[in-house]
């Protein structure tokens, strides 16, 4: 049971991150299906990645550039996994009308108008709240957000349906089916780091993801029957930025 436990976490380390695993873990579609329960626990190593590289370089740079840097550092962790999926969608969402136009255009290589605007306003949006958010707050909102929003879309995969028919696909091996044990992981690391904050504010968070996730749920089960591998980045993303968003209000 340990030993399986070990493979689904750097099974979830290697597909999530970049960061490389041992070589007798026992890397498989099975066990990589089974490692969704990590999701959020590989939010805690970006946070973690992202706020140490802000505090090395906050050192001897500005506050706003120390906070891009570890911006850019977060992204090469994930190798821009999650970003790609938002560009994706909003490139498949903004130029196809049909289910087949939107998965033909999403599957597409290049980046188009849409990709490139959403994913330029995204990055700004998630700037400037991480700058504008008080230093005190800046490693608990790391945690929080990078978690919970991780949880928020892996959920997806209990109330949709997977539509893509592509072997090469981000999702192909968490798409098979989900176990109610790896949801509870899952949610167990999420909620973890909402306990270092008022609850207030926890309560406004998941209700405010929470009506994110119903609407996210309705809108890809309108436009794609389902979800991708990109949607459910795209979804990780969009919760991320309103975690920020809603934290920054709050604390203002």
């Amino acid at each position: 049971m340990f030993r399986q436990q070990i493979n689904r976490f750097f099974n979830a380390v290697t597909f999530y991150s970049r960061l490389p695993g041992p070589n007798w873990v026992d890397y498989s579609g099975e066990q990589l299906n089974r490692a969704s329960g990590y999701f959020p626990f590989i939010g805690y190593l970006v946070a973690l990645w992202c706020y140490g590289t802000y505090l090395l370089f906050s050192q001897f740079l500005p506050h706003d550039v120390s906070m891009l840097i570890s911006m850019v550092s977060g992204i090469l962790f994930t190798g821009a996994f999650h970003e790609d999926g938002f560009a994706d969608l909003c490139d498949g969402f903004g130029g196809g009308f049909t289910q087949a136009d939107i998965l033909r255009i999403m599957k597409d290589s290049r980046l188009g108008t849409y990709g490139v605007c959403g994913l330029l306003f995204m990055l700004l949006m998630k700037w400037q709240s991480l700058s504008a958010l008080p230093i005190a707050w800046l490693c608990i909102s790391l945690f929080v957000a990078h978690s919970l929003s991780r949880a928020w879309a892996i959920s997806l995969i209990m109330v949709l349906p997977y539509v893509q028919e592509d072997a090469h696909s981000k999702a192909k091996p968490i798409a098979k089916q989900w176990f109610k044990q790896d949801m509870l992981l899952a949610w167990a690391f999420a909620l973890a780091p909402l306990y270092w904050l008022p609850l207030s504010m926890v309560a406004g968070l998941l209700c405010m993801g929470f009506a994110t996730f119903v609407v996210t749920r309705q809108w890809y089960k309108q436009r794609l029957a389902g979800y991708t591998g990109d949607a459910l980045g795209a979804s990780q993303q969009v919760h991320e930025i309103f975690i920020y968003l809603f934290l920054l209000a709050s604390l203002s």
